[in-house]
Order: structure tokens, then sequence, then C-alpha cells
């Protein structure tokens, strides 16, 4: 019977954007703030995954002898260090969460069955690496808040409170949502990147937070004039809305996730798949 465990683990360390290529003026305009000397610092969180048969005690690997690898190999030479010096291969490439993502899993793959490397460098900013060449994974999470109602226009009151409940009531509600992006590409080999993250914040940015927030949906926005502002068709249409910004950041968008409340999310995962030649889309709804 197979398994997938995962085990946490944290480190602390400073890194700075900062190619000596570049002029200074080229560096400030390329990567911000994060080009500033000395550098700055994250406390990073860190989750190796690992898959296995059960064996006659009901358990993977010994979550100690695992925790042992991970401070062996990872986490006592990256804590408290500069990492654009810690590793070889941050010398050649810089230090971004993707890319220190795939250096870990790298260290790892020789000693532990990994199938997935999640790095979060803040709760707002995290990278999965799956072990697939340069290829990898970047969310950042943002929020807005607007209200609702769930009502179709050609049911009665009575009718919508049957199938949605109290989100039927005509002034309708709101929420605080929580809304997590997740873009796929490969790895720039010098700065460690799969997109520009100041763009891709500024993509999510225009196209759903602002005109998004402090709205009623079903009147303020468009689309929701005529589709019901679920969370699984707000998700929706922010798919639909972030897809093309964020290929012509040069990545692929990979997933949506708009959590409405603690109980409740929606996630819409992006793929496409080759048909007659040409590329088509499709969205596989995830709520929970």
């Amino acid at each position: 019977m197979k398994c997938i465990i995962n085990r946490r683990a944290q480190f602390s360390a400073s890194h700075r954007y900062w190619l000596p290529e570049l002029s200074e003026a080229e560096n400030a305009q390329q990567f911000g703030l994060c080009a500033q000397a000395p550098g700055h610092g994250h406390n990073y969180v860190l989750y190796v995954s690992m898959v296995g048969d059960l064996d006659q005690y009901g358990m993977v690997l010994n979550l100690s002898d695992v925790k042992h690898v991970i401070k062996r190999e990872v986490t006592s030479q990256l804590d408290f260090s500069y990492l654009n010096q810690a590793w070889p291969e941050f010398q050649t490439t810089l230090p971004t969460t993707e890319h220190i993502a795939r250096a870990i899993w790298h260290r790892l793959a020789p000693h532990l069955p990994i199938v997935k490397i999640q790095l979060f460098e803040h709760p707002e900013l995290w990278a999965e690496y799956t072990g697939n060449g340069m290829e990898a994974y970047l969310t950042i999470s943002t929020h807005f808040s607007a209200a609702h109602r769930l009502a179709l226009p050609n049911l009665s009151f009575e009718e919508n409170c049957e199938i949605y409940g109290k989100c039927a009531r005509p002034n309708g509600h709101g929420h605080n949502y929580h809304l997590e992006v997740t873009i796929q590409g490969e790895i720039d080999p010098r700065t460690g990147m799969i997109a520009d993250l100041v763009q891709l914040q500024k993509a999510v940015d225009d196209y759903v937070v602002e005109p998004f927030d402090h709205t009623f949906l079903n009147k303020d926005i468009p689309y929701f004039a005529e589709v019901v502002p679920t969370a699984e068709n707000i998700a929706v249409h922010i798919r639909d809305l972030l897809r093309q910004p964020i290929q012509e950041i040069g990545a692929k968008l990979h997933k949506v996730k708009l959590i409405e409340s603690p109980n409740n999310s929606a996630e819409v995962y992006c793929t496409e798949p080759a048909s007659n030649g040409q590329a088509s889309s499709e969205a596989q709804l995830a709520a929970v």
C-alpha cells in the first residue's frame, strides 16, 4: 500500500538578487528592493513529501531518520546563512524561492524517496518542485473583500432559497476572499525565476483585486450579471481573466484557488492538452 508522508522543517536565511553583469541601475530595475545590499532575510518553512509502502510497523519511513537527513543535508547548512554563498548552485543561479526548492530536491533525492518539495518564503509566497527538470510552480496569495447574492434570475425567491439557502437573501452578504494564484514555468538558469514576481503581482492586482475589491459582485462585475457568483464560478472567472496576462509575462497559469471562508473553497486547475495540432484549454474544478 503506497502512502505519501510529509515532514516539516524550517530555516532562517538571507539572500540578495544581484547579477554582477548588470549595472546597479539595471539590477534595481529588474529586482527592485531585493537588489539592495547587503540583502534581506526570511523565515523559510520547508515541506518534504515522500512516498513508499507501509512497513510492518505502519510507517513509510522512520520520521526520526527523516528529520536527521533533512537537518544534515539542508537545514544545518542553510540556517542563518547568506544563501548566495551557502551552496555552489546559488552562485550561478540566484537563490529565488523556486530555485531553492529545486536545489533542496537534488540534495535530498539521493537519501529520501521524495515526490515534492514545497518551500514557503513567507505565508503569501511559496514554490513547489516535483523533480521535472527546470520546471517549477510558484504561488502568490492575496485577498479582496466583496459581497454577493446566490440566486438565479428566472426563479422565484422561494425557489432560490431552496437551492441556495440563506445565500439567496435579496440584499446579499459578504466575504473576505483569500486568493491563491499558482503559475508554472521553467526556472531561468541565471535569475532563478519562473517569471517576474512584480509583474505577476501586478497582473493579479490589475485584473482581479482592484476590480473585485469592495464590490457587490452581482451588480459591479458585468460577468456576474448573468452568472451566479458562487465560489466555483468566481474561481473560473478569475482563471479566464488571468490566463492571458500570465502568459504574457512568460509563464502558464496552473491553478486558481479561492477560499471563500475557512469552510469553503474552490480550485480550478488549468491544462493545455494537444488537440488536432492546436492547443486547447480545460479546467478541473474541485470544491471543498
